[in-house]
């Protein structure tokens, strides 16, 4: 049995869905791999280096600014479970012009695109309203200061449901993220530069985080069951409501995402953060056909940038695979992550690269190499 540590970076089920699905079916055992999942909400972007990450979102963001060269092998959504919702007096995003919103810090990737969608309904987030920052947590705290009147809005995340929440307290649902911008922000990420992207462990973990994908696309009872353990305020109707809104048409069934979209709503964050580099459209090399490779699927019609097949890219590459680990342990032993040298050069020895092509052109493949 193959060993990986899988860290998530967020509360709900947004982030812990997936995982808690294939945990509960039993599929990682199935596959192969024992996943020990980490809370690392708290942790330094060079601890989550040393596992796979759930959170694609600051993946994203770290090979941005960073240029830590996160590599995504499955995508679960790409359309962020977060929302606007004002209290009993504020029911339209433009009211929001001169109010107080509890939100995420700017370079956090929620309040990243909570900055976004604030510029696409017209409100300078510096200047239009007071953004009041607040720590990561499950949102409760903020539901308090909402119901108090000490914030006119709060931005909230998947511990709740945002429509649920608004009927009873009598507060509006204004805007979700999803609607206005579609970036990949759940599925499966390691740094290559730490754990290979051959590791058997950490394929075997993308074979199971997509029969977790597949059971919820094709079972939507189970589904909902399954959502329920996570909105406890929620009736059955009210869950399968959430469930047809926000998860059936937005979270895949194989692991991909359509490019198109993740390209643009990666171009937004780009821009956000004050990236330089001029985008370009990524390249995809398609599978070698004479190599089938069951875990890549039949198709790649669906796939973000897919690209399967030898092996290349940098020379800090640190191979962990599993017959390297003592099979007691459940934390990979692997080298210290190397130190980033910012999103505009890469790293050392390689060939700069469009910001926007080195993070979109992250594959989907998951059983041999996906190219960067």
């Amino acid at each position: 049995m193959h060993t990986l540590d899988m860290t998530y970076v967020g509360h709900g089920l947004h982030e812990e869905l997936v995982a808690y699905v294939a945990d509960q079916e039993g599929f990682p055992e199935q596959e192969g791999v024992h996943l020990a999942v980490r809370d690392g909400v708290s942790w330094n972007d060079q601890r989550l280096r040393r596992g796979a990450t759930i959170g694609l979102g600051r993946s994203v963001f770290a090979r941005l600014t960073d240029g830590v060269e996160w590599t995504a092998l499955s995508v679960s959504t790409h359309r962020p479970l977060f929302w606007f919702v004002g209290g009993r007096h504020l029911s339209s995003m433009e009211a929001l012009r001169g109010r107080r919103l509890l939100v995420h810090a700017p370079h956090t990737a929620p309040g990243c695109f909570a900055r976004i969608v604030l510029r696409r309904h017209g409100l300078d987030p510096d200047r239009d309203l007071e953004c009041v920052i607040r720590p990561p947590g499950d949102y409760a705290m903020d539901l308090r200061r909402l119901r108090a009147g000490e914030v006119d809005a709060a931005y909230l995340g998947s511990t709740l449901d945002p429509a649920q929440v608004a009927a009873e307290e009598g507060f509006h649902e204004l805007a979700w993220v999803g609607d206005h911008l579609a970036v990949p922000t759940v599925g499966l990420a390691v740094d290559p530069a730490v754990i290979s992207l051959e590791d058997p462990a950490v394929q075997a973990a993308v074979r199971a985080q997509r029969r977790a994908l597949a059971l919820l696309a094709a079972d939507p009872e189970t589904a909902v069951s399954y959502l329920h353990r996570f909105l406890g305020r929620d009736t059955v109707a009210e869950v399968r409501r959430y469930h047809a809104r926000f998860i059936a048409p937005w979270f895949t069934a194989d692991g991909h995402v359509d490019l198109a979209e993740a390209q643009e709503g990666l171009a937004a964050v780009a821009a956000e953060l004050g990236v330089t580099q001029a985008p370009r459209p990524p390249r995809s090399t398609a599978p070698d056909s004479s190599r089938p490779d069951p875990a890549c699927g039949p198709t790649w019609t669906r796939g973000f940038s897919p690209s399967c097949g030898p092996k290349t890219g940098a020379s800090t590459s640190v191979s962990a695979t599993a017959d390297d680990l003592p099979r007691d342990q459940h934390t990979r032993p692997v080298a210290d992550p190397p130190t980033a040298t910012g999103a505009a050069g890469g790293r050392p020895g390689n060939k700069p690269q469009s910001v926007l092509s080195r993070i979109s052109r992250v594959a989907s493949c998951g059983a041999s190499h996906c190219g960067k």
